[in-house]
């Protein structure tokens, strides 16, 4: 699963992860394929999260969590700031 989504995004992308596989989670907003890392220059921004189990996880797309790589509601103060 590819995403090209352009940074910012308010919301979650919701991603297909496989138990074992490694995952090197964008924390920049630079990469083209997020909610990954497709950038060598982003050194500690980019968080490698090991998949457990096979399933969908909720990656965050505002690169504001306190939790990276995943969501943890950080982007419902984006958007009252945006109103």
């Amino acid at each position: 699963m590819k995403k090209n989504n352009s940074y910012p995004n308010y919301f979650p992308i919701a991603y297909e992860v496989e138990a074992g596989k490694a995952y090197r989670w964008c924390g920049c907003g630079k990469s083209k394929q997020q909610p990954l890392c497709d950038r060598e220059d982003c050194g500690e921004l980019c968080k490698v999260y090991r998949a457990l189990v096979t399933e969908t996880v909720l990656f965050c797309a505002c690169k504001k969590t306190k939790e990276p790589p995943f969501c943890d509601g950080s982007h419902s103060e984006l958007l009252l700031k945006k109103k």
